[in-house]
């Protein structure tokens, strides 16, 4: 086993981007996974991780031969050892997106052994000032604060290029009970919201988090997407971008391409906003079924699509509700998915493909998870039509995609 490089100061040069927010550099034979670099660069990098195996992590600490797409961090909490949550401020905005085209095509490739040219389209409000949803954590001394890089530690912060204005107005400039954790939301109507979630408790020998109380807002959080309002509780899941959700509600509109009186299944449906999509394409004479595990995100589907009749709610695993009869009794014709970032796995793509539907609409946040269920759906005769990809976090390593797969011809 090779000795531990932990502390190690090295000199690299720095080679493909790969997927989580670094490069690749090669140092003495062993792999090391460098942040606060660009692909092209010379840098000494300080190791961060080391556990003595093939491969090590580290940051770039000194830029020795810098990249022409290197810019000035607009944030000052962004850099080695500092905040966690934007991995490529150092990179410019257009470049961010062709180093994001650069992962997806090679997990496809690797994970799903497709060649296909990625294209990562921006969305509209450039690339600050657009994270309408922030879980924080309270440092020691009372400061609300992100954690670094793949670490607890907290750094506590007075303001945040990618928060929506307004969003951390008394959170950041006040003190809070050490190791509470804060949950801000901004909606559509520019109110926030913010929840504040007590220090653990211990329970039954287990931490769990303590209780939670709303600080500020109404607690329910309006949103905007698909030509209606959304009401929902502030802490529960939408995306964080403001112009995401109405972009993503388009694209499937655009692929699922529902007629009158057909089938469709929105799975991982949360709040319902592709259902209410699909449910304007297949009508009253159609049938829309939307799966999803969060009781709360089915109460709050329900109220937002009580006006849509030919929508029925599922609330449960995705994977056990597949295997209903009384879910599978009518095939669709359309599946829309929206899986967590762990992707939907085997099971599911198994059961949508025995149930044969025309196309398959996959919406995804993490691109290996999609080419691995890429991969999983062509093994039951389904193929890749078309794929498109989106800045839907700037600044961060995330991006977002939605894939058409139809069965092959």
């Amino acid at each position: 086993m090779t000795a531990t490089w932990k502390q190690r100061l090295i000199e690299v040069e720095v080679g493909a981007v790969a997927h989580g927010g670094h490069c690749v550099a090669r140092h003495e034979g062993r792999v090391v996974f460098v942040r606060h670099a660009l692909p092209g660069e010379r840098v000494v990098v300080r190791i961060t991780e080391d556990t003595g195996g093939s491969f090590c992590r580290g940051d770039a600490v000194e830029v020795l031969e810098p990249s022409p797409d290197r810019v000035e961090p607009p944030c000052p909490f962004a850099g080695p050892g500092l905040c966690g949550g934007c991995d490529w401020q150092h990179a410019s905005w257009q470049y961010q997106r062709e180093l994001k085209a650069a992962v997806v095509s090679e997990q496809l490739h690797r994970l799903a052994r497709l060649d296909w040219e990625v294209i990562v389209e921006d969305l509209p409000g450039g690339p600050e000032d657009w994270r309408t949803r922030m879980r924080m954590a309270v440092g020691p001394g009372g400061r609300a604060g992100f954690r670094a890089h793949r670490s607890h530690d907290v750094v506590p912060v007075d303001r945040c290029v990618i928060a929506a204005p307004g969003a951390l107005d008394g959170v950041v400039d006040r003190t809070w009970p050490p190791k509470s954790e804060l949950v801000v939301t901004r909606d559509a109507g520019g109110q926030v919201h913010l929840t504040e979630i007590g220090p653990p408790v211990v329970r039954r020998g287990r931490p769990v988090p303590g209780p939670s109380r709303l600080r500020e807002g109404s607690g329910t959080a309006t949103e905007l997407a698909a030509g209606r309002a959304w009401n929902l509780r502030a802490d529960g899941f939408w995306q964080v971008h403001p112009a995401a959700a109405d972009t993503f509600a388009q694209v499937v509109r655009d692929w699922a391409d529902c007629q009158p009186g057909e089938s469709a299944w929105d799975l991982y449906g949360g709040v319902g906003l592709f259902a209410a999509v699909l449910a304007e394409q297949v009508g009253e004479t159609g049938s829309v079924r939307v799966v999803e595990s969060s009781a709360r995100a089915v109460e709050d589907g329900r109220l937002n699509l009580s006006d849509k009749p030919q929508v029925s709610w599922y609330a449960g695993r995705t994977e056990a509700v597949l295997e209903s009869p009384d879910f599978t009794d009518r095939p669709p014709d359309v599946v829309v998915l929206d899986p967590p970032r762990k992707g939907a796995g085997k099971v599911v793509v198994t059961a949508i493909a025995r149930s044969r539907p025309a196309r398959v609409v996959y919406v995804a946040c993490d691109p290996a998870a999609l080419a691995r269920d890429i991969a999983a759906f062509a093994q039951h005769g389904y193929e890749l039509a078309q794929l498109r990809a989106f800045d839907a976090f700037p600044m961060t390593h995330h991006v977002e995609c939605v894939a058409l797969l139809r069965p092959a011809r």
